[in-house]
Formats: structure tokens, C-alpha cells, sequence
């Protein structure tokens, strides 16, 4: 997943997919293949003129980060996106599988041998491999594991036996430990021997001979420290740690309260196993948040924007289907106060406005509800006293906004009754929407469901009906 960007390398960016579609759109730039397997034979039966295109299109990818040439390939229609992947190199296709979304991964995936799979996996570490293989076929997996050396394999079935939401899963196997009964001078000299440090690397896991974690050894604090001291002096110990097992979504919000860098990750036994670092929190996070956006609206999953059509439709069926049920059930709730309507020509230009307002204040309510629950802010007992408040917000809404709208329906039409009924429709509906704000995100939690699924799908079904039916209803009774 990429990182967010500003607007100056956001426009860089735009610019960077500019020329790569200028190049493509130039006649018969390049046909795409099944993979990159043809690409050095395609090249060498390339028309002449068509070398220096090539040659100029490869010489533009080379230069822009894997992040960016992710955001390029999602950006471009199938036929073209394929003729840009040819021309990546090869050993880059790992890193840059790793920055796609789901659905254009799959797209390419799918359009990769078997060799160029394994080769690809082969350049990514333990953890990275891990994050792909739900998508690789698992005779690509078998492959690869066989050729990782021994360190590796065991992480990789490590990383693997882990659940998709876990501190396990999104766990990094590269870190930097010391032990406690030495100098710092030693880790000096220890740290120097290395090409690099481990990204995200803002402090050192001190462990014992067991590699049992006693303490972290922050950068900082290594570096104005006097050499001559020990670890165990210098070292800071306990702190915040996570199993393996733990919800990656609690880990998310202990990064972000104590605006943690790096955190170290044991096991039962206290033993270090690993760490977790905060580029990868952060892909969590927007990967939750974009698919609690998606669910809201009723899609399955993140859809490739140039998916194919029944692709697009299998994503979109279902919540379509519910949602043309809930607008049939509504019609029939206006059907059914159809000599109403015929008797007061005002009811069918008013009644649009309650049911528009109590979805919007549905959508305020259960959205929230929905991200507190999402940030484990809700507890069982104070559902109710939650509730109380949303309707408390409702009815003060309604008396305000409702009083408005009674007058102006009064100024408009020259009745006090209609105006009356308008003022009251509202600050029912508001109510309404209030309660099944917190009421169907209650349930599905409540039932082992994702509160986000359909939620603006089911509040407006029910603040549509019960809108139309308050105010039809209230109509019938005191004009008609």
C-alpha cells in the first residue's frame, strides 16, 4: 500500500502517468502478454522504429519508486497496464506487487507463469512473501518455501500460521537485538558492521542469552550515552510489547496513542520473535478504512477501477439487490396513502424532504457509532445511555429544524395544520434515524457481524420507509 502524498508529489505523479500514456498512445507502441516470460522476444522481433519507444518507456520506469509505478499500473485500462508491466524489470516485480491493491494484483498474478511467480517471491523477505501468498498459487508457494534457507522458511510458516487481522501477520522478522551484558561501545562497533539498519529502526531490543526481551535500547539514548557504560544500564526496560496472536487493530491504536516508531513482539515465554513497525500499522489502517468505506456503500471488496463488467457486477450485486427490496417497500408504503396524496397535492412535494433529512442524520449517527466500534470505544453497558444521547441530539435536532421547516411549509402553503404536521414528521423521523443509527450497528456487532457492512444501505431503507410513513401517516390523520 502507498504511502499518502502531498499535492507537490501528487502532481509529480499525475505528470509521471502522463508520459507513460503518451508513450503508449503512440502507434502500435507494444501488444501485451501473458507475462514477462515474451518480453526479451518481443523485443527482438520489435519493429526498428519501435526499439527507441521501448528502450525510452523502460528508461522511465527505472527511475520512479515501486509505490509509483503501483499507482500508474491502477490507473491504466487492462491492455495497457499489461503493456507497462512487460516492461518493468523483472526483479522488481515483487516489490511492486507488494504496493498494488488486491484487485489489480490478482489481474497481473494471473497473467504470470509459475517461474516468474517464484522468481518474484524470491526477492521479497519472509514477512513480504507472507503478505502475498493469499494471492499465489499454492504450488508457488511449495517453490518457494523449498528454496529459502532455512531461517527464512521458518518465518515464512510462521508469518503464514497467523490470522489475517493479527500482530503476527503484520509482523517484520528484521530488527536489530543486543545483549544486556555488554557495553555500548560493543554495540557501537556491532552496529557499524552492518550494511544498514532495518527501516523504522528507532531503538535496539535488548534480550538476554534466551532471547527472553528484558528492555529496548532507544537510538537516542545510545548515541549521548558514555560507550563505557553497559546495556543494562542504559536500556529502558519493560515498555509496551505485543504477542503475536494480539489484534492487529489494538496494536493500530496503541501506535497511535503513544505514537509508537517500533515495538517488539514475543511470545508466550517473553522470547523475541520479531517486531512491528509503523509503515506497517499504517497499511492496515488505510486498508480497514478503505474497506470500512466500501462496505458502507454495499461492495464486497476494493474493485479494480477497470475491471471487467461481470467482475464489477458480482462485487455489486448483492447490497443492490437488498437496496432495490428496501425502495419496493418503500414505494409500497406511498402506494399505500395513494388517496392522500390525490386529495393533497403538497403531500407528494414535502414528503421527499423528511425522508432526505432523516437519512442524513442516520448516516451522521451510524457513522460514528461505527468508528467508535471500530476503535473499541463502545463497551456492553453503555449502549443504552448511548442511545439516550443520540435521541436527546434527534429531538433537539427536531424541535430546531423542525420548527424552521413548519414555518416555511406554513409560508408556502397557508396552513398551520400542515405546517404542524411537517414540524412534528421531522422530529419523528430525526428520532427514528437516531435509533436505528445505534440500533443496527448494535446488532450486527452484537451477532458477530461487521457493523460497517451496508450500514448506509439499511439506514436509509429504514429512515425512507419509516419517514414516508410518519409523515403520510401524520397527514392522513390531521388534514385528510
Amino acid at each position: 500500500m502507498t504511502e499518502p502524498l502531498n499535492r507537490l508529489e501528487f502532481d509529480d505523479l499525475k505528470e509521471n502517468l502522463r508520459e507513460v500514456q503518451a508513450l503508449l498512445q503512440r502507434d502500435d507502441f507494444v501488444a501485451p502478454s501473458p507475462g514477462h516470460a515474451q518480453t526479451a522476444e518481443r523485443d527482438r522481433d520489435a519493429q526498428p522504429d519501435r526499439l527507441p519507444r521501448i528502450a525510452e518507456m523502460r528508461a522511465k520506469l527505472d527511475q520512479l519508486h515501486a509505490a509509483d509505478i503501483a499507482w500508474i499500473l491502477e490507473s491504466l485500462p487492462l491492455e495497457e497496464r499489461l503493456a507497462v508491466w512487460d516492461l518493468v524489470k523483472a526483479d522488481r516485480d515483487g516489490e511492486i506487487l507488494l504496493e498494488l491493491s488486491d484487485a489489480v494484483r490478482e489481474t497481473l498474478i494471473a497473467r504470470m507463469n509459475a517461474e516468474e511467480l517464484v522468481a518474484a517471491a524470491e526477492t521479497l523477505e519472509a514477512d513480504e512473501i507472507a503478505d502475498l501468498a493469499p494471492d499465489l498459487p499454492e504450488e508457488v508457494i511449495e517453490e518457494v518455501v523449498r528454496a529459502l534457507p532455512q531461517e527464512e522458511r521458518a518465518q515464512l510458516r510462521a508469518a503464514l500460521s497467523y490470522p489475517e487481522d493479527s500482530v503476527g501477520a503484520l509482523m517484520d522478522f528484521d530488527h536489530v537485538s543486543v545483549r544486556d551484558d555488554i557495553t555500548l561501545e560493543v554495540v557501537t562497533r556491532y552496529l557499524r558492521r552492518l550494511d544498514e539498519l532495518p527501516g523504522h529502526t528507532d531503538q535496539l531490543f535488548v534480550t538476554d542469552r534466551n532471547r527472553k526481551l528484558l528492555g529496548v535500547l532507544p537510538l537516542p539514548r545510545l548515541i549521548v550515552s558514555d560507550l563505557d557504560l553497559g546495556v543494562a544500564t542504559v536500556m529502558t526496560p519493560g515498555g509496551i510489547k505485543f504477542q503475536p496472536e494480539d489484534q492487529a487493530e489494538s496494536a493500530a491504536q496503541a501506535f497511535e496513542r503513544y505514537d509508537l516508531v517500533s515495538a517488539p513482539v514475543v511470545d508466550e515465554a517473553d522470547r523475541l520473535v520479531g517486531r512491528l513497525t509503523v509503515d506497517a500499522v499504517m497499511d492496515h489502517i488505510r486498508e480497514k478504512s478503505a474497506e470500512s468505506q466500501l462496505a458502507e456503500a454495499g461492495l464486497r471488496e476494493e474493485e479494480d477501477l477497470f475491471a471487467t463488467v461481470i467482475d464489477s457486477f458480482k462485487n455489486r450485486w448483492a447490497w443492490l439487490a437488498i437496496n432495490l427490496v428496501t425502495a419496493f417497500i418503500a414505494s409500497r408504503v406511498i402506494g399505500s396513502f395513494e388517496d392522500s396524496i390525490a386529495k393533497l397535492v403538497a403531500l407528494a412535494a414535502l414528503m421527499p424532504i423528511v425522508a432526505g433529512i432523516g437519512g442524513n442524520s442516520g448516516n451522521q449517527t451510524i457513522t460514528m457509532i461505527v468508528r467508535a466500534l471500530a476503535l473499541g470505544q463502545i463497551q456492553a453497558p453503555y449502549w443504552r445511555k448511548l442511545l439516550g444521547r443520540e435521541i436527546g441530539v434527534a429531538l433537539l435536532n427536531g424541535v430546531i429544524w423542525g420548527g424552521s421547516l413548519g414555518m416555511v411549509t406554513y409560508l408556502l402553503y397557508h396552513s398551520v395544520a400542515l405546517g404542524g404536521v411537517m414540524a412534528l414528521a421531522m422530529l419523528l423521523t430525526l428520532v427514528l434515524a437516531a435509533t436505528m443509527g445505534v440500533t443496527i450497528p448494535y446488532l450486527r456487532a452484537r451477532f458477530g457481524r461487521d457493523p460497517a457492512v451496508g450500514s448506509s444501505v439499511l439506514i436509509t431503507a429504514c429512515t425512507d420507509s419509516g419517514g414516508f410513513f410518519i409523515f403520510l401517516g401524520l397527514a392522513t390523520l390531521f388534514l385528510v
